[in-house]
Formats: structure tokens, sequence, C-alpha cells
């Protein structure tokens, strides 16, 4: 199956409850699969009148109790960014699938590009931390897609899946586990109550940063609001509390960076030239990898599958000491993924770079990673 369709199969497998999203290339084969699929297994499709309303809808529908999902590509993400501070705010868990294509604005409807890297993470206003997962293949879009949703709930925070093109529209076989292997994380709960009960709504104990979930129409009164709020959920101007929200809402997924983070290593145990490359163009260098070995030249690669949090910790390990000749950084953007890289090594990787509408092959890796390692 194509990898649009795998990512919406994967949404059934973990429950998706409801989907809100608006026609916009090259994510639309998820909305057209679901608003098929979703009426078969008890599920809420909606067509909303734009990718902000989209926003909103998944983060009601996830407050009511269901696991929600949207789907868009730049235009759109662009548009949920309001909505998405909306959520990270009220810490409520939901999923937002991005595929990307050439940018920026309307750019190249129907082709490749990775140029939204820094838009997740920073898209929003204001200090936030959210998790971005990047597929590689139609199997993993299938695969993150469960993970996505389990990782939402767990830490009560919107999560992406940073497809691209070429991954969305590829077709590959896709293996789906029978429902009885599938597990799910279940959202940290209190107990129904009957009437009026009255609860701290983000209350934490000091070493759980993720408050309990109380679902609307359960007899809590709780209170959700985009505004600073207390422990209660209620509006406050206090600047101490401002900071002290806004902390832990940082902390709940920088301090559990390393439960989170994730990256796929191949050859790279001896290896002096280290290419760090994610989603379509992992492919390319892997290849790049391999006919760069054919040539003597010991080259491995770093994948990550976390975007963020970045998998800084690995990357610092493998320059420990000096030991890598040289870091490549391949993306289809002018150099997003390499500005963390050269965070974390301290020192300008070589690149390859591309604004998006193609794939660059791996014969162009490979002739940036041969000049960086001599």
């Amino acid at each position: 199956m194509s990898g649009d369709h795998a990512c919406a199969e994967g949404s059934l497998a973990a429950g998706l409850g409801f989907f809100a999203g608006y026609p916009i290339t090259p994510s639309t084969e998820i909305a057209e699969h679901l608003a098929i699929r979703l009426s078969q297994v008890g599920g809420t499709f909606a067509q909303m009148e734009d990718e902000l309303g989209s926003m909103a809808a998944i983060v009601g529908a996830s407050v009511a109790g269901a696991r929600s999902m949207t789907a868009t590509s730049g235009p759109g993400f662009s548009l949920m960014m309001e909505n998405v501070g909306l959520a990270v705010m009220m810490e409520v868990p939901c999923v937002v699938v991005n595929v990307q294509r050439g940018s920026p604005s309307t750019g190249l409807p129907t082709a490749v590009g990775q140029a939204d890297v820094m838009q997740a993470r920073w898209g929003s206003h204001g200090d936030y931390a959210i998790v971005a997962y990047s597929p590689a293949s139609p199997q993993e879009f299938f695969d993150l897609t469960l993970r996505a949703f389990d990782t939402a709930d767990t830490y009560r925070v919107p999560v992406f899946l940073m497809a691209d093109e070429v991954v969305g529209h590829m077709t590959e076989r896709v293996v789906i586990p029978p429902a009885s292997r599938i597990t799910r994380v279940q959202r940290k709960r209190l107990p129904r109550l009957k009437g009026n009960g009255r609860f701290l709504s983000f209350h934490t104990n000091g070493k759980d940063l993720v408050p309990a979930l109380a679902h609307a129409g359960e007899g809590y009164r709780a209170h959700f609001t985009s505004l600073t709020h207390d422990e209660r959920g209620y509006p406050t101007n206090s600047p101490d509390v401002h900071d002290r929200l806004v902390r832990r809402l940082v902390n709940k997924i920088k301090l559990n960076a390393g439960r989170i983070v994730e990256a796929e290593e191949y050859r790279l145990k001896d290896a002096e030239v280290v290419v760090v490359a994610y989603g379509c163009m992992s492919r390319s260098a892997r290849r790049a990898v391999d006919m760069a070995r054919e040539k003597g030249i010991r080259a491995g690669l770093l994948r990550p599958v976390t975007l963020w949090p970045f998998p800084e910790s690995r990357l610092r390990e493998l320059d420990k000491g000096k030991k890598k000749k040289a870091f490549v950084v391949a993306e289809l953007n002018l150099g997003q993924m390499a500005r963390e890289v050269e965070r974390c090594i301290g020192r300008p990787p070589a690149t390859l770079t591309h604004a998006g509408g193609k794939v660059l092959e791996p014969e162009a890796v490979l002739e940036v990673l041969a000049e960086a390692g001599r």
C-alpha cells in the first residue's frame, strides 16, 4: 500500500476515533481513506472548512476522550500553528500528520520537500516542546503512527508525523500485525465521578510532570483555557505561576528525551564519515554509504527517526574525541537539520541540500561524503 494509506491504517490500528481534515496534496489520500474506513469501525470523520478548524476540532475531540488526528501539508500546517499552541497549553494529546512538499507558500503541491522541520519545532509562539517522527517507508509510516498516538497520550502533547511526498506516495509492502499484538498506551486518568467532582486539573506530584486527564462528561468540573493557568486550570496573571507552568511543559519532554528519542544506525561502528539524513533522503544516503564502502571509504548513516527531540546525545557520542573525520547532512531544504548537527558537534558539517521538488540521488550524496572524508 502507499505510505498515506499505511498511515491511515496505522491510525485505525491505534484506535483512532475522530479525524478532522481539509484536502491538501500530498496528504489527501489519508483523509480520503479514512472517510470510508472510519465509519466501518465506529469512528467519526469530519471534513472541515479549513486547517485552522481541523486542528481545533481534533483538540476538542481529544478532550472529549477520543484519540484524534488530522493530516495536512505545508500551507495547512502553517494555518494549524495557532491551535497547536492551544493544544500545548491545554496539554491535549493529538496527532498531526504533515506530508511535506516543495515550499514556501503553495510551492510545488505534488513534489517532495523537507522544509517544515524547524516549523515543527518552533512554528507556534512561545516556549514549549513537542515530539516529531520522520518515517522513511510506508511500513514505518504505519508503525510510527501507532507510536505517535501512544506518545501523545503518555505525555499529553501534540505529536507530529513529519513525512514527505515520496514516502506518502510510494507503494511498498506493509505488514499489519494482528490486532491481538497491538497494545495501546492508556492516558493517565482519574476514576470516573458522579455529580460535580472538584479536583486540580493540572496537578502533578513533582516527579511525574504529566497531570491526569479528565474527559468532558465524566463528572469532573474541569476548566481548560489557553491562558496561563494554575493547577485548578483557572487563569492567573502571576509571573511565577507562568514560569513554573511553561518550564513543566518543556521539561516533560526534555527530561524524558532518553525514552523518546530514536535513531537508526547503519554501518557506523568504524565509520570515518557520518551521513545524517531522514525521510526519503535517508534512502539515497543509505545507498550512498554502500557505494562509498565499495570504494574503500568508511562511511555510515545516522537516521533520526525522531526529529524532535533531536538525537543530540548520540551525535555527541559519535563525535567524542573527534574520531570521525567528517559529518555530512543531506536534506531537501537549504540546511535546517544541518544547524542542529552543527550545534551538537561544534562545527559546520558538509551539506548536500536542495530546495525541494526531487530526491537527490545516491551519486550526489556519495560525491559530497567522499570530498568530506579526504
